[in-house]
């Protein structure tokens, strides 16, 4: 399969949202390298982080379908069909968390951090989401959100909030949206 997807990138090398061509890989890349004091070089290498974001440059989305790796753009197998394939889907939910999975529910970094709490990586690197509200139920906190993800079907968009819910999830309702469609290279957005 991976040799199939390298010969046809044109399936998955491309903004999911817009499906422009026109990519970006922001790489950033942290370490730790104890040095020989003879060579002047990394003797032994104590810690290596290597974060990567790919972005669209005609609609600066971010694209969780790609993944940089040993220098390379490449597709996630998990979710990259789903995500250039699929339309976008709206859905209005409750996820109900363990207080402990919400870092603070109040001002500028509450967004952020209920999604989180809701949905994990998925809710801040894949969804666009809204917090409508949140309650606090003893030791649970009780979060509504309006989420757009990208599926191929009703059952497929209901499986991965399923799947990236870190609490009791109940969706109050799910409607398929149109895609936007798509970029033409001479166009401006």
């Amino acid at each position: 399969m991976a040799d199939e997807l390298n010969t046809d990138r044109s399936a998955w090398l491309r903004c999911y949202r817009c499906w422009s061509q026109r990519l970006e890989a922001q790489v950033h890349y942290d370490a730790i390298l104890r040095i020989d004091p003879e060579t002047g070089e990394p003797a032994e290498r104590i810690d290596e982080v290597q974060e990567s974001v790919v972005q669209c440059l005609d609609c600066m989305h971010d694209q969780p379908h790609l993944a940089v790796d040993e220098g390379r753009v490449v597709p996630i197998e998990d979710r990259w069909e789903r995500l250039v394939a699929g339309t976008p889907w709206v859905a209005s939910c409750t996820v109900t968390v363990d207080q402990d999975l919400v870092e603070v529910c109040s001002g500028p970094e509450a967004a952020d951090s209920l999604t989180y709490g809701a949905f994990g990586d998925a809710g801040t690197r894949e969804f666009f989401t809204h917090v409508r509200f949140h309650k606090h139920d003893e030791e649970r906190i009780v979060i509504h959100l309006l989420v757009e993800l990208y599926a191929r079907s009703s059952n497929e968009a209901t499986d991965v909030l399923e799947a990236a819910a870190r609490g009791p999830l109940e969706i109050t309702s799910l409607a398929e949206e149109s895609r936007p469609p798509a970029h033409a290279a001479d166009e401006a957005h």
